[in-house]
């Protein structure tokens, strides 16, 4: 797995690495729609970050005879090595218009933790595949009362780069930021998917996790009283003391699935905003990822490897 490799482009940049992974990106057509042929088409936005395999394990849900205090109920945190998380909308939160020039343009999305999954040794899913998974990689067929028998199209891999959590360092202010950086696009080649919508091939986004405890903006109301909102141990809910949302400090907070975190755009220019870059090996690695590899035996790839809808 290529996490790439960070380069400090100046002295002492403000910046200290949390986490590094690769990143992914997904659309799903609308339902009953074979093909997508443009974002009107388009029902719905993935990104799959995948921790870089030797960091710090996915913690688990405490046992409750550890000796530290979990709280009642709380969500289990998969071992596994993917996170898949599902945008409400359709486009990416517009990096390009967060140039410090135009901060009044700044632009924010809510992604949710959909699904916690593994992949297991050669290159295969989990024999035990996720049903939300495979409503996730598969086509998915269902009745409706009014509209009858209904098909549900399977997502397109879109993006693949790299990425890191961090937290940047600002005057006496800390925020924690989620930056990436996409491989297999060459700078001169059109993407129209990618471009449609609104995946730069590099982008910074200051990054938030929203307590699920507390009723938040009413702009990014989030999940609130749903069962479905993450339940964190007591030392995960700690972080957020009385505030809404908090930096994604440790990453841990994203092993929840119903954690909902928030995404700022702040620059499309990683180096320019942090003093920092990524160096990817770039369009010469086409072998793709196991993880694209996998989807790709039973979903199009055809967006990610030529630039084009499908």
């Amino acid at each position: 797995m290529d996490q790439g490799e960070e380069v400090k482009t100046r002295d002492n940049p403000p910046v200290q690495i949390l986490e590094s992974g690769e990143i992914f990106f997904f659309y799903r057509p609308k339902v009953d729609r074979e093909e997508a042929h443009s974002v009107d088409d388009v029902q719905r936005l993935y990104i799959v970050l995948r921790p870089e395999s030797g960091e710090r394990a996915i913690e688990e849900k405490q046992a409750s005879d550890s000796g530290k205090e979990g709280a009642k109920g709380a969500s289990k945190a998969v071992t596994g090595r993917a996170r898949l998380a599902r945008r409400g909308a359709k486009r990416v939160a517009a990096v390009a218009q967060a140039r410090p020039v135009r901060r009044e343009a700044k632009v924010a999305m809510v992604v949710r933790v959909f699904l916690m999954f593994s992949l297991c040794i050669h290159r295969k899913l989990s024999s035990t595949l996720p049903e939300k998974l495979e409503h996730f990689s598969h086509y998915k067929e269902f009745d409706t009362a009014t509209r009858g028998h209904r098909r549900k199209p399977p997502a397109r891999a879109l993006g693949k780069g790299v990425y890191r959590i961090l937290r940047h360092y600002k005057s006496k202010k800390m925020d924690t930021h989620l930056i990436y950086k996409l491989e297999l696009r060459p700078e001169d080649k059109k993407d129209e998917p990618q471009e449609s919508l609104n995946i730069e091939r590099e982008g910074s986004f200051i990054i938030q996790i929203k307590n699920p405890e507390q009723e938040t903006f009413k702009r990014f109301p989030g999940l609130q009283k749903s069962k479905r909102r993450a339940v964190f141990p007591a030392h995960l809910q700690g972080v957020f003391g009385q505030r809404g949302y908090a930096p994604a400090d440790p990453p841990d907070l994203l092993n929840y699935e119903g954690c909902e975190f928030l995404l700022i755009a702040a620059s499309d220019d990683i180096d320019e905003e942090l003093g920092l870059d990524i160096q990817t090996e770039g369009e010469s690695n086409r072998s793709c990822s196991d993880l694209i590899e996998t989807f790709g035996e039973v979903a199009p790839t055809k967006p990610l490897l030529e630039g084009t809808w499908a």
